[in-house]
């Protein structure tokens, strides 16, 4: 083989690869929005649902079947409010946008705790669970990202 061969090869293969990487880097934009997008919707469905003065679905009076308090509820509305900008803000620092993952991750697992502890049906059980799950998703590709800002 002739140096011009070799080096056209090392050329042709070099442009391959960056065309792959590229494909994979916005596949996993794709899903690092997708995943966050839906953890981000059903915080913000939630806070604002539990302000309602008639909540939608199953949600009318889930604080007192829980047999939380009520200001447990301001509470959780404010914490997934900073949480959903500390996600989708840019220019918060990655430290905080960490903690509000693990915000999101312990209030879902709480969910789920709390409604199994009530007796609740298996779905109320499961479903926090299922978002937990998309959390996890989201916090492997924002790490693989190595996101600090969005673009």
């Amino acid at each position: 083989m002739t140096a011009n061969a070799i080096q056209n090869r090392t050329i042709i293969g070099a442009s391959r690869s960056k065309t792959v990487g590229a494909r994979k880097s916005r596949n996993d934009d794709v899903i690092y929005w997708t995943t966050t997008g839906i953890v981000c919707a059903v915080m913000v469905y939630s806070a604002i649902n539990f302000n309602l003065p008639n909540p939608l679905g199953p949600m009318k009076g889930a604080f007192k079947h829980l047999g939380l308090p009520d200001y447990f509820r301001i509470e959780l509305t404010v914490a997934k409010a900073l949480g959903v900008l500390a996600v989708l803000v840019p220019m918060v620092p990655r430290k905080v946008k960490e903690f509000a993952y693990f915000g999101f991750g312990l209030t879902f697992i709480s969910a789920g705790i709390a409604h199994f502890a009530t007796g609740d049906p298996f779905f109320f059980v499961i479903d926090p669970l299922i978002f937990f799950g998309v959390l996890i998703v989201s916090y492997v590709y924002f790490e693989k990202r190595g996101q600090v800002t969005a673009p």
